[in-house]
């Protein structure tokens, strides 16, 4: 039973920060108090249609139903340098240890002549999709443009909380923005008994800015805040949002990109459909000025990994490059 004195990730209303109503200053003011002691909020209002979330899932639940020697038609080695495609039980790292998830990674889908792909720019390029189910391609194409779409209405409402332009972030950032979707399907408790590490995801961070996370009605997202360890259960028709490496980054820490991990504790399999809203490849990301928004926070306690987003120096490409090239070990030689 939950003690009445345990935090919960907040959940906002944002309808009028998407029709730019009057109220969407205290959304605003919402996202930057939740991004200041969560790093996490549940957002509802956000304009996306149960149906297209409902294909979605069950064009999931579809293709992943089916024989992995099908799975494996659409292989991440078949993607080449824009990373993209199906990867089995276990082949993906966190923390050098195996996730207990098979999942597809999807991008913006660029044709051939496009000079990103043209210039082979990591990352870039068309996506693997099944023969079957047929509709895939139509309904994550679709949803890529949709999320793309609440990403810049989101990325306007961090830009307001933090007493910036509202086109702050787009102008320097987030125009041509670096967007990644995944689908991920983590199995029933039953698969992973006995094992050492039974996590679905271990501890870990989102690398970019925005991550809008959809989860199915299993549950089992678990943040970290403070010292403790909070769940954020499935609540119908909202998303989950959090911060990533690089918005910690760029607000000197007053917005934290908050550990997170995964567990299905269930008979059952789990879905996430995580879409990250990223800073465009090649840009370099540099922290933002806020002294008007009084002095930096104490710092927060060091990560598990050690590492410092603070230190970094570079473009959103190195950043993202050495740590997917962590993930895919195998697959680090697609972009060398």
């Amino acid at each position: 039973m939950k003690n009445e004195t345990t935090p919960s990730v907040p959940l906002i209303d944002i309808s009028e920060l998407i029709r730019k109503g009057s109220g969407q200053s205290e959304v605003a003011r919402q996202i930057g108090s939740a991004c200041r002691e969560y790093g996490f909020f549940y957002i509802a209002g956000h304009g996306i249609s149960t149906a297209l979330q409902e294909q979605l899932e069950a064009l999931s639940h579809d293709f992943f139903n089916r024989p992995e020697s099908e799975k494996m038609r659409i292989r991440m080695e078949l993607g080449g340098r824009a990373w993209r495609g199906y990867f089995p039980l276990g082949d993906e790292l966190t923390s050098g240890k195996p996730d207990l998830k098979e999942g597809i990674y999807f991008g913006e889908e660029l044709p051939e002549e496009d000079e990103r792909v043209q210039a082979k720019i990591p990352l870039h390029g068309a996506n693997l999709f099944p023969e079957a189910p047929d509709s895939m391609r139509q309904v994550v194409l679709e949803y890529i443009r949709r999320l793309t779409e609440l990403g810049h209405h989101l990325m306007r409402g961090i830009a307001l909380s933090l007493d910036l332009d509202e086109h702050y972030f787009s102008d320097r950032y987030t125009a041509d923005p670096l967007v990644l979707f995944r689908i991920f399907h983590y199995p029933s408790r039953e698969a992973h008994a006995g094992l050492d590490a039974p996590w679905g995801v271990g501890e870990h961070t989102d690398y970019g800015v925005l991550t809008i996370l959809k989860q199915d009605h299993i549950g089992g997202l678990q943040v970290k805040t403070q010292d403790q360890w909070i769940e954020a259960p499935y609540i119908p028709n909202t998303f989950v949002c959090n911060i990533g490496d690089m918005l910690d980054r760029m607000t000197g820490g007053r917005y934290r990109s908050t550990p997170h991990r995964v567990l299905n504790r269930t008979s059952s399999g789990r879905f996430s459909f995580p879409f990250f809203f990223d800073p465009n490849f090649s840009v370099r990301v540099e922290p933002i000025d806020l002294e008007h928004l009084g002095p930096l926070p104490e710092k927060h306690q060091d990560r598990w990994d050690g590492a410092d987003v603070h230190a970094f120096e570079g473009s959103y490409g190195d950043y993202i490059l050495h740590k997917v090239s962590k993930v895919f070990p195998q697959l680090k030689r697609a972009v060398d």
